[in-house]
Parts: structure tokens; sequence; C-alpha cells
């Protein structure tokens, strides 16, 4: 079997006070894939990060990025892996281009074999090369960070928050590098808060929640497992409250004639609730139907785990 990208098992990181970051973490990222690491605020993400990074030592556990234990083999760990942090780190004083060879230079990279102005065209900033990264937007900043990322060349990509405060249209320039960057070999890696990029993106979607895993699910099994569905109804007389039935979850006004149901769609059938409405007494105007998404599913596995 091919070796995974990264290889994670049984990761634990208490620090120092007794806090527990990571409590018996394991999974693998398939190469070749867009692997989704999803956690509320502090559920260890970025710990798991930066150990794979180096920046911080593990408790207990192993860790390996592209077949080389992080532990025996750290060198060629850290070659293998490229990081994006979520904070915005450069230095003012050089421009995008002297970033980029500084940071070649720094893992070794030789002169002829430095491609600056392909990765600056890459991240569209071919036309800022020799301006001061002071002068950058932050959306060219987060840029001119996967620029930095990449210039090792390494096969698996970590992409920490990389979209915060970007606008749409340099967030979706983004990704299209990112899915070319994917389709050329790179293992990517995506920490997000925005879950419709990561149901867009990821193949798969690992959840954590207070140092643990708590799912781990090829992205369609994971939507899948969402039983909620909503039903939005108009009617065709004005409402005085929420109607009430056995087999609605939730309710909620929209308006003086429209309501939105939110039912079980493992037990419940639409039919169920136009029946439900019907037999009230109200006509029906209008539906609409929506599927819960990424978000329903995240919500309701991190408020199972709490």
């Amino acid at each position: 079997m091919m070796q995974a990208a990264i290889d994670i098992e049984a990761l634990e990181k208490v620090y120092q006070g007794g806090k527990r970051a990571l409590d018996g973490v394991t999974f693998q990222v398939p190469r070749g894939s867009v692997f989704g690491l999803l956690g509320p605020n502090g559920a260890g993400k970025s710990t798991l990060i930066n150990i794979l990074s180096g920046m911080v030592r593990k408790t207990a556990g192993h860790a390996a990025i592209w077949g080389f234990d992080i532990d025996e083999h750290p060198r060629n760990a850290k070659r293998s892996i490229g990081i994006v942090p979520q904070e915005i780190l450069f230095d003012p004083f050089f421009t995008p281009a002297e970033a980029l060879n500084i940071q070649a230079g720094l893992w070794g990279v030789p002169v002829a074999e430095r491609r600056t102005l392909e990765l600056l065209r890459a991240v569209h900033l071919e036309d800022k090369a020799d301006a001061y990264a002071r002068t950058l937007s932050g959306g060219m900043k987060r840029r001119l960070l996967v620029a930095k990322a990449l210039v090792h060349q390494p096969p698996v990509l970590v992409l920490d928050e990389p979209t915060a405060g970007v606008d749409i249209e340099l967030r979706q320039q983004l990704w299209t590098y990112v899915r070319e960057l994917n389709a050329a070999g790179t293992t990517v890696v995506l920490t997000t808060h925005y879950l419709e990029e990561a149901q867009e993106l990821c193949d798969r979607i690992a959840i954590i929640n207070h140092g643990r895993l708590i799912a781990n699910e090829p992205t369609s099994v994971l939507l899948a497992k969402a039983r909620e569905k909503i039903v939005e109804v108009t009617v065709d007389r004005d409402l005085d409250g929420p109607p009430s039935a056995s087999c609605f979850q939730k309710v909620e006004l929209k308006g003086d004639r429209t309501v939105a149901i939110t039912y079980d769609k493992v037990d419940v059938h639409a039919g169920d609730v136009l029946g439900a409405l019907s037999a009230a007494g109200l006509g029906v105007v209008d539906v609409s139907t929506r599927e819960a998404d990424l978000e329903d599913v995240f919500l309701s596995l991190t408020r199972q785990a709490a």
C-alpha cells in the first residue's frame, strides 16, 4: 500500500500546567488528496500543525510526513512539507522577489533552481515583484505566504486559514491555484472556518474537538450523516404564530405567511410535513427545501462531543 502523505498515530500534546491539546489523535492524509482538518477554536488544529512543522514537541505518539518520521528523520520530514501560517508574517523591508529568494536560500535551493518569478506569477504577484512587502494588501500578503511555502517544492502543502480576511475574488484565485497544485500531485491539507470551502474543495474531512478526533470520512459520507432537512413553506393566510406538529423538529417564522420547518429526513417525509400543515387548516402556496450542509454536520458533531 502506498504510504500516506501524513501519518499520525496516537498523537498527544500536554502543555506545561496540564493543558491537554491533543488526546490520542490518529488519522492518515492520503497522497494526492485535498484533506480538510476542521474544528472549533482551541480544538487542537494549530497544535497538530505546529508539531508537524517542528515548532512544537509532541508529548507522545508518532507522526510521519511523506514516509519520514518527524523524530527519526526530522530534516527530510520538514523538507516534505510547506506550511502557510494563519498569521500574516513577513519582513516589511524586503520585496516579494527578495523574500522568496531568501526563503529558497534558507531551504538550500541552488540559485539556478529557484522559481521566484514562476511562483509570483502563479499567485498573481508578478507585477509586485519589486515592491516593498509592507505596501501589499492583506490578500497579497497571504498569497506571498503561499509562494514562500512552495519555494522548496514540498509534496505536502498545509494551508492554515489561508483565506481569512481575503476578498471573494482573491479567494477564488487562491483556490484555483490550489486546485492546480493538487492536480499536479501536491497533497493539500486545509484548515478553514469557511465550511463551504471545505465542502467544495476537500475529498476527505477530519474534525477535531477538545483535542480528540471525532470524525474522519470522505466528504460525501460525512454529508450523508446529516439527518436534518428544512422545508420552507408559504401558506395562504397570515400566521398567528408558528404551527406545531409531532413531526416538526424546529419551526421558524420567516414572514407573515412563510415558515421554515426542520424535520428528521430519516423518520419523516416532506409529505408528512405538508400534511400536518393541511390538517391545521393551512393551504400551501409555495414550497422549497434545503438539505443539511457541512455546517450542519459540523455543529451536530461538535455539540455531541462537547
